[in-house]
């Protein structure tokens, strides 16, 4: 899934300091599941930037409202009528979001409430961490189910660097080293001596590196 984290709450009150209607829109996809842009932070929000209006003596109506997801036009149409009287809106969803509702509401100001950090899951409670880099073009299955492009801090595919010690990476004591986890993996399964495959430069097309990307199911498409 997306995380994300809060923005700041000093740099949304400086975003919005001229508007004095706002709509606060936030997300059930995954922004809700890491606690950051569901129902319950929308509610946090709004009640901040009331209490904060509020201090400052400044006049501000805040509204809420909760979209199924902010990455569908079918949710983003149901705002049609809810953003009407409202000159400015917050998405708390991730950086898809605030683009859509741009899109769609070009007439509003949309401002992110959160920071959109990478793509991953959840090892704990309270505790997300990265495991997909969005390559295009899936290898996890020559490195033992590991990913090295999102988790070796170099996204290095041929081996680890000189700097991993004990497990760990060298930017941090507490960073695995993913390289460490791939031949300890590849070795329980008896398939070390796949490493020493020779396999062709990565084509980094299907990254972002060939620029802004696009999908399309011919079977889906109307």
């Amino acid at each position: 899934m997306i995380i994300a984290e809060p923005k700041p709450i000093k740099e949304i009150l400086e975003m919005t300091k001229d508007f004095h209607k706002i709509l606060v829109v936030g997300c059930k996809g995954c922004v809700t599941v890491c606690n950051v842009g569901g129902s319950k932070e929308v509610g946090i929000l709004a009640s901040t930037l009331r209490i904060a209006a509020k201090r400052d003596g400044r006049d501000l109506e805040v509204g809420e409202h909760t979209l199924e997801r902010q990455c569908d036009p079918e949710y983003v149409d149901e705002l049609e009528d809810i953003v009407t009287p409202y000159d400015a809106v917050i998405s708390i969803a991730c950086g898809v979001g605030p683009q859509f509702l741009s899109e769609r509401y070009p007439a509003k100001r949309i401002f992110p409430g959160v920071n959109t950090k990478f793509m991953g899951g959840a090892v704990e409670h309270g505790v997300w961490a990265e495991r997909c880099a969005g390559c295009g073009t899936c290898v996890v299955h020559y490195f033992g189910g590991l990913c090295p492009i999102a988790r070796c801090s170099k996204s290095l595919l041929n081996g680890p660097c000189g700097g991993s010690a004990g497990g760990k990476c060298e930017i941090a004591k507490d960073v695995d080293c993913v390289w460490d986890m791939i031949v300890r993996k590849l070795m329980q399964e008896g398939r070390l001596d796949d490493l020493l495959q020779f396999r062709p430069a990565k084509d980094w097309t299907t990254a972002r590196d060939g620029g802004p990307r696009r999908m399309i199911r011919e079977e889906l498409v109307k």
